[in-house]
């Protein structure tokens, strides 16, 4: 495409994938914008909301925090029920592992990419605290508001009810969270210019 007609003065090819794609608007660049960032990709370059996210992406980003977050519960209180510890010690350990593991699965997919592991940790950081900190904070108060929770054992229905009830609201909770910050470029969107 020649841009000379747009911009007096240039008479430089720049293909558009974006339009190439059905992601164009039909004036040469692929959101409107500037000539420079017309192609939108990587971390920081989100362009509103929604840009370029389904919930089926938001969804998967909440199910990968979920799961580090349900390791560290759980092994929190394994390690409770070994120590016998109290509620305040065992929450703040539930919480710490499940920072733990959700941010080590972001973490060695993108070592794995070929990362150094200090950029990693800067992408895995950039990318789950927020999501992990809600789901924390909204299955941890869901236990704290079960009456009998959090006195239950591994053994007792009650913690795995509470537990996984919890986990449950978390996650319809956390999932418009990561909606939101995926389609602005941030979170989750950072981890996918490594896949």
């Amino acid at each position: 495409m020649d841009h000379s007609s747009r911009h007096p003065g240039t008479a430089h090819h720049h293909p558009d994938p974006a339009a190439e794609h059905g992601h164009g608007n039909g004036n040469g660049n692929a959101h409107g914008h500037a000539h420079g960032n017309a192609h939108g990709h990587g971390p920081g370059h989100g362009h509103g909301a929604g840009h370029g996210t389904t919930w089926a992406t938001a969804m998967r980003a909440t199910l990968h925090c979920l799961t580090g977050c349900a390791i560290g519960e759980i092994l929190g209180m394994v390690v409770d029920t070994a120590l016998m510890w109290g509620n305040v010690p065992t929450m703040v350990l539930a919480i710490a592992l499940a920072f733990v593991f959700g941010y080590s699965f972001t973490l060695f997919a993108v070592v794995r990419a070929g990362v150094s592991m200090k950029a990693a940790l800067k992408v895995a950081l950039a990318a789950d605290t927020v999501s992990i900190a809600v789901m924390e904070l909204v299955d941890n108060g869901i236990i704290a508001l079960v009456p009998g929770a959090m006195d239950a054992h591994l053994s007792d229905g009650l913690f795995w009810y509470a537990l996984l009830g919890g986990f449950a609201v978390a996650f319809v909770i956390t999932t418009p969270v990561n909606k939101w910050m995926i389609g602005r470029g941030k979170g989750h969107a950072v981890v996918h210019a490594y896949h």
